[in-house]
C-alpha cells in the first residue's frame, strides 16, 4: 500500500515536469522584445531541467514496478507573449513543483531507499532555487 501511494506521488510529479516541459518550451519561443535575449535562454534551460528530473522520476517509477505517467498535469498553461505573465507562471510550476516534491520527500522517510530519497532530495533543492531565481526575476 505504501509502495502504491508512492508510485502515485512519483507519478503526480512526473506530470507535473511534463507540464513544465511544454510550458517552458512554449514560452521560450514565444518571449518576445529585449526580454527575449535572457528569458528564452532562461526558459529553455527550465525546459531541459524538466526533462531530467522527469528521466529521474519515471525510473524511480519504474524501479519501484509501477507504470509511469505519459500524461501532463491538466493545470492550463497560459498562452501569452508577456514576459511578467510568463513569469508569473514559472513561478506558481516551480512553487508547486517544490511541493509536490516536498510531500515525496515525506513520504520517503518511511521507506528504506537511501538513493532515491537522495535523488528526489536534489530534485526538491533545484525546485526550491527555480522559485527563488524567478521571484528575483520578476521583482
Amino acid at each position: 500500500m505504501a509502495e502504491l501511494k508512492l508510485i502515485e506521488k512519483l507519478n503526480n510529479a512526473l506530470s507535473w515536469e511534463l507540464r513544465a516541459i511544454n510550458m517552458y518550451a512554449h514560452y521560450s519561443a514565444y518571449v518576445q522584445g529585449i526580454q527575449r535575449l535572457q528569458l528564452s535562454g532562461h526558459f529553455t534551460a527550465e525546459a531541459t531541467e524538466s526533462i531530467g528530473h522527469a528521466n529521474i522520476v519515471r525510473s524511480a517509477i519504474v524501479k519501484l514496478g509501477g507504470e509511469a505517467t505519459t500524461e501532463r498535469n491538466s493545470h492550463p498553461i497560459v498562452h501569452t507573449t508577456d514576459y511578467i505573465e510568463m513569469l508569473k507562471q514559472a513561478h506558481e510550476t516551480e512553487i508547486i513543483a517544490g511541493e509536490v516534491y516536498g510531500e515525496i520527500l515525506q513520504t520517503l522517510k518511511s521507506h528504506n531507499d537511501d538513493e532515491l530519497y537522495d535523488a528526489i532530495e536534489n530534485i526538491y533543492f533545484a525546485e526550491l532555487r527555480s522559485v527563488e531565481e524567478v521571484r528575483m526575476l520578476l521583482n
